[in-house]
């Protein structure tokens, strides 16, 4: 049983401008907003203060000082800005209340060891807060695309009805454009979105085979020159991509009339062998590594004792070495799915008007026509992106469930 340190109180020499802080902090915000951040910061921390006082000295009373602090905030809120600036307003109550007898309680060492000095549990903290800005720092343009998405105009901004949180100022258009369901619509979203769900699952196949095939090769001890084969092989993610596009063009535009006059193969059936080829070379450096990490716990000796119970190389592998490194190999898979689908420089490259996919035609959204469905796609991304990172997160813990390890 791990020991933690009791709960006591703090004084108000170091509880008060410490919540000062924290109010300067959301003065900023709000101020800069109003167009003055200087009287923010020193009204913001003044006025925390003297809520924090009147809550500890006076009120004395956490379970009302709860309730009066969010109500409050939620009508100031509600004042200056609306249906918006009651759900902020509502939101800093509860963060300020909180944050307020998180210092006074103590609450903030309870779950630190007891020997640990001030010193560090205040860089315990700092280094959560820095962790948290730069979260935040990453995670805002997300959070700003998605909502922007809805937006009932063709603008990059938000209207005064989606500050209002008016029902008139959202709606899906955007989302039908890119569907194809509105009459001004051209197809060509979709039609871009058809390309990259047909071109990004058959390149993965590609780049799952035979990166699996490598790094299983490469693991073996009697291959030579096995360095000197890795950094070729995985060469793609490390030169620069407009180098790599520059030599797959001469080189699949040769390959291309040769499968096009020699063979007789269809002009429009060639550009996507190119892309897809293109496109596999790419994600075949992400599944050698992934696999090969996999390889490393890799127990030799039960490839060993199936050849001596008679299976043949292929039954082995299937039955025994594939169960074990699935993980990495799903893993490798879903990187190289990620990587075909939003690359744009390769397939601007090699690829025609016929074989556009949706990053190719979201850049040309952004430099033709500013199309607002560009916000819409964004959103659809993300959420793809977030699926497969939650799949990355399931097979990361069965992985070390198989290895025997406790996933953290």
């Amino acid at each position: 049983m791990s020991l933690v340190t009791p709960i006591s109180r703090k004084p108000l020499s170091f509880v008060i401008p410490t919540v000062g802080g924290l109010g300067a902090l959301i003065g900023l915000f709000i101020g800069t907003s109003f167009g003055s951040g200087l009287v923010g910061v020193v009204g913001g921390a003044v006025a925390l203060m003297l809520l924090a006082l009147i809550y500890i000295t006076v009120l004395r009373n956490e379970k009302m000082a709860r309730w009066i602090n969010r109500l409050g905030m939620a009508a100031l809120g509600f004042l200056y800005g609306g249906a918006s600036g009651l759900v902020l307003g509502l939101f800093a109550g509860q963060i300020t209340i909180w944050f307020i007898y998180w210092l006074y309680e103590g609450r903030y060492r309870q779950s630190l060891l007891p020997y640990l000095t001030s010193g560090q549990v205040l860089w315990h903290y700092t280094f959560r807060v820095i962790c948290g800005a730069i979260f935040i720092f990453l995670i805002t343009p997300i959070l700003v695309v998605m909502p922007l998405s809805f937006n009932a105009q063709d603008f990059f901004t938000f209207t005064p009805e989606m500050l209002r949180l008016d029902p008139d100022g959202y709606s899906l258009k955007h989302y039908m454009d890119f569907l194809g369901l509105r009459e001004d619509s051209n197809g060509e979203w979709l039609r871009s979105f058809s390309n990259s769900l047909l071109i990004a699952p058959i390149a993965t196949i590609l780049s799952v085979t035979l990166g699996t095939l490598a790094a299983i090769g490469l693991s073996q001890s009697h291959v030579p020159a096995k360095r000197a084969i890795m950094a070729i092989l995985i060469s793609p993610m490390i030169v620069p991509l407009i180098i790599s596009a520059t030599g797959m063009f001469f080189f699949y535009s040769s390959m291309g009339n040769w499968m096009e006059d020699t063979l007789g193969l269809n002009k429009n059936f060639v550009g996507y062998v190119k892309v897809v080829l293109a496109h596999a070379v790419l994600g075949i450096p992400f599944v050698i590594i992934t696999v090969t990490a996999t390889l490393v716990g890799f127990d030799r000796s039960l490839t060993r004792a199936a050849a001596n119970m008679g299976a043949d190389p292929v039954t082995t592998f299937f039955r025994v070495q594939m169960p074990l490194i699935l993980p990495g190999v799903i893993s490798g898979g879903l990187f190289a799915f990620i990587t075909s689908f939003d690359e744009v420089v390769v397939v601007m490259f090699i690829g025609s008007a016929s074989q556009k996919t949706l990053p190719w035609q979201m850049f040309l959204g952004l430099r033709e026509q500013i199309s607002p469905t560009i916000l819409a796609v964004a959103t659809i991304l993300v959420a793809l992106s977030i699926a497969l990172l939650v799949t990355l997160e399931m097979l990361r813990r069965r992985s070390e469930r198989l290895r025997g390890m406790s996933p953290s």
